[in-house]
């Protein structure tokens, strides 16, 4: 559809300057990065360290699947009310999956059900993350939706790259940990965010009921 106003490169870095925006990208871009700094070596891990064959690897990955089309059809039930919350429950759940992977890796019994988690959880969450910049920018979501995808896209890259480094050269204990530190940042940081965005709500509440006339 067209847009009535047209956005400049420079207008997806100008909406940095609203408050709750900073926060909500780097959270974003800290979810993506944990994400497939995990999620883009779990190949080789289920064939060294879980050694299943390829037809269970295809079956788990159809599992996971699965799992992100169940995720994906009841997240816009959750987000509709709960939006920062889930936003900070996701990320911090997906780094305690990666954490159990890392500890439980070597049984194929455990991992299917981890992997099944992880599909339903980080295939939905994008959806959170959209439904922000909807809300976070209602008069600037093209500006906004250009700054989120310039965001995702690198964190993707840089999380694919540096758990590839970190597996090539201390194993997969050290990627998959990356992973779950650096989900457990996302969760954080969107906290931190949250709570200041309450503070602003708060004090505009108190502010409008100092400056109401007394009855």
């Amino acid at each position: 559809m067209p847009s009535q106003e047209r956005a400049s490169a420079a207008a997806a870095f100008k909406v940095l300057r609203r408050p709750q925006v900073p926060y909500g990208t780097l959270a974003a871009a800290l979810f993506f990065l944990g994400q497939f700094s995990l999620f883009t070596y779990l190949r080789p891990f289920l064939e060294t360290v879980t050694r299943v064959d390829v037809t269970t690897i295809s079956a788990l990955l159809l599992l996971m699947g699965v799992a992100g089309l169940i995720g994906t059809s009841i997240i816009g039930f959750v987000i509709r009310e709960r939006l920062y919350a889930s936003l900070i429950v996701m990320p911090f759940v997906m780094a305690l999956i990666a954490v159990a992977v890392t500890a439980f890796g070597s049984s194929s019994v455990a991992i299917a059900p981890l992997m099944f988690l992880w599909g339903f959880i980080g295939t939905a969450a994008p959806v959170g993350w959209w439904t922000w910049v909807s809300k976070a920018l209602p008069d600037d979501a093209e500006a906004g939706g250009g700054l989120m995808v310039a965001v995702v896209q690198l964190a993707i890259t840089t999380g694919a790259a540096g758990g590839g480094v970190l597996f090539d050269y201390s194993g997969y204990q050290s990627t998959f940990l990356f992973s779950a530190v650096i989900l457990a940042l996302s969760s954080c940081v969107i906290l931190v965010g949250a709570l200041r965005r309450k503070a602003r709500a708060d004090a505009r509440c108190a502010a409008c009921v100092s400056a109401s006339p007394a009855l």
